[in-house]
Formats: C-alpha cells, sequence, structure tokens
C-alpha cells in the first residue's frame, strides 16, 4: 500500500468494518468515533492511530466520514474542537460516505472550497453484511480528479463492479435517497397486501411465496420479509435511518417542485412508524406501527 494516511470517523455498525478493511489493506489509519471507549479499543485491535480533537487528523489525505446524517458530518467538519476541515491540508478529500441530503453536502463543499478541501459523497448500500466482506454497492458524487484519488479507499470498502458513479457532487447522496425511499414504498405496499390478504384466508408465508416467484417480487419482497414472516426481525437496518432517507427523497421533491404524491404519501407511512416505534428498531418491525398484526408464518 502507498502511503496514503487516511482518516475515518464514525465506527458503529457500518463503520467499524469498513474501517477494518482499511486497516487489514495497509492504510495508515487515524480514527475517531463519539464513544471515546470505541476508538482506542479499535486503535489497539488495529494498529492505528486514534484522534481524540480536530487537530489530530492533519495527516490525513483522504477523510472517511461514516455518520448518521448530513448536519452531524457539518459539525465535525466545521465545530468539533475547531473543525476537523480547518486542520487538513491543501487538496485533501472528504468523502462522505453516511446518507445525508445532497444540499448538505453542497453546503459543506462551499464552505471548506477555501482551504483547499475536496468534497466526494459515496454513500453505501448493502447493510452490515456487505461492509464485512468489503462488498459494499457505493453511489459515487463529485469531481472526475477527485474520485479517481480516492479510488484506492473506494476499492477496499466496495465491490467496483457495484459502484456507480452518478454524477456531479451531491448525486450520489440523492441515489441513496431515491434507492431507499423505493425501498420504503415496496416495504408499505408488501405489508399493506399481507394485511389485505389475511382478510381473504391467505397466509403471509403463503403470499410471499407467489409474490416472490411473480412480478410483485422484490429485494424487499425476498429478503426484509423473509425477516417479517419468519419472526426474527434483524435485518440490521435501524428503523430511522430508513425514515430519514425518504424524508430527503421527500425533501428533493419538494425543493424540485416534482408533483410525487407517493413521497409524501411513504413519508408520512415512516414518519408513523418512527414516531411510534422509534428509531433504534429493526426497519423491518415498522408495520407494528401501522396495524396490530405479526405478519408472521402460522
Amino acid at each position: 500500500m502507498d502511503n496514503t494516511t487516511v482518516g475515518f470517523i464514525g465506527l458503529g455498525r457500518m463503520g467499524w468494518p469498513m474501517a477494518h478493511n482499511l486497516a487489514a489493506a495497509g492504510f495508515d489509519l487515524i480514527v475517531y468515533d463519539a464513544d471515546p471507549t470505541v476508538g482506542p479499543r479499535f486503535a489497539e485491535e488495529h494498529a492505528s492511530a486514534v484522534a481524540t480533537s480536530a487537530v489530530d487528523f492533519a495527516p490525513a489525505d483522504i477523510l472517511v466520514t461514516m455518520l448518521p446524517n448530513g448536519q452531524i458530518v457539518q459539525d465535525c467538519l466545521l465545530e468539533w474542537t475547531g473543525g476537523v476541515a480547518s486542520f487538513l491540508h491543501d487538496g485533501a478529500i472528504v468523502v462522505d460516505m453516511s446518507s445525508s441530503s445532497p444540499t448538505d453536502t453542497l453546503e459543506l463543499a462551499a464552505k471548506i472550497a477555501d482551504r483547499g478541501v475536496h468534497v466526494v459523497d459515496a454513500p453505501v448500500s448493502g447493510g452490515v453484511p456487505r461492509a464485512t466482506s468489503g462488498e459494499l454497492s457505493l453511489m459515487v458524487g463529485g469531481d472526475p480528479a477527485d474520485i479517481a484519488r480516492v479510488a484506492p479507499v473506494l476499492d477496499v470498502l466496495g465491490d467496483p463492479a457495484r459502484r456507480f458513479v452518478t454524477g456531479r457532487l451531491g448525486a450520489g447522496h440523492a441515489m441513496k435517497a431515491m434507492n431507499n425511499y423505493v425501498a420504503a414504498a415496496r416495504y408499505v405496499a408488501t405489508a399493506e397486501a399481507l394485511i389485505i390478504g389475511e382478510e381473504y384466508g391467505l397466509s403471509p408465508a403463503a403470499e410471499i411465496e407467489v409474490i416472490n416467484t411473480s412480478t410483485g417480487r422484490s429485494f424487499v419482497s425476498e429478503v426484509v420479509f423473509d425477516e417479517v414472516v419468519s419472526g426474527r426481525h434483524s435485518t440490521g437496518f435501524l428503523l430511522g435511518l430508513l425514515a430519514k432517507d425518504v424524508k430527503i427523497a421527500r425533501a428533493l421533491a419538494d425543493a424540485a417542485h416534482v408533483d410525487a404524491p407517493m413521497s409524501a404519501l411513504v413519508d408520512e407511512r415512516w414518519s408513523h412508524a418512527l414516531a411510534t416505534l422509534g428509531g433504534e428498531r429493526d426497519h423491518s418491525e415498522a408495520h407494528f406501527a401501522w396495524w396490530d398484526a405479526t405478519l408472521t408464518a402460522p
């Protein structure tokens, strides 16, 4: 591995295995997590450096952020102990792999451009299993030259065959929001179909079996609803994160003045689930907020 130094902020469910893969690939790492016990533990296990303040990221050539939302990314880059961006060198690149709003990404890039720090957005899909295996799907937006410079890092974190350069800065985050909005809409429609079907004597397991061999088939019906009808509810993707992405999608439609009533309806459904169940529940439990039904196999 070359002498590229990578900073990594956010060692959560996804961030820890992603940073682990970078360490295993030979990158010099500087890590930080808001939980003060996590960074030192990672550093000890991986012989990496741990940051205790923003200035500790000064050697980083590439800074990866894997955080809950774009506002937290901005707080880290602009506010935390002086703002990490204040200490990055001219030409450093921030790769935001969080599920952020494109508007937050563009705002951040504008605020740090005069420091010579560039931004690439590269949100991910694939959950903890693909974060662990290094086979995440990546949706990448930014200047082509910046994307080329961070490609060695992206090659470790995601499957190159599943890396999509979506366009200008912000396009990656827009694509992630659109993808998750479609998945959330499919969840609502599939759950409604199972509830309606039960009123006509259909079991949820039988319905899913037919849907998965018919035109209603989707990743949601095949994978997520396997968790639903089995009663496991262990996809590893939090309800709060999906509700956030749906809200971003609706906001983008509104900002673009696109007539998209479905986005409003899906947002209302997931906002209700979030308010009722809380953001820490598995997203495959969302239907519990809508009906008093388990949808599990008999």
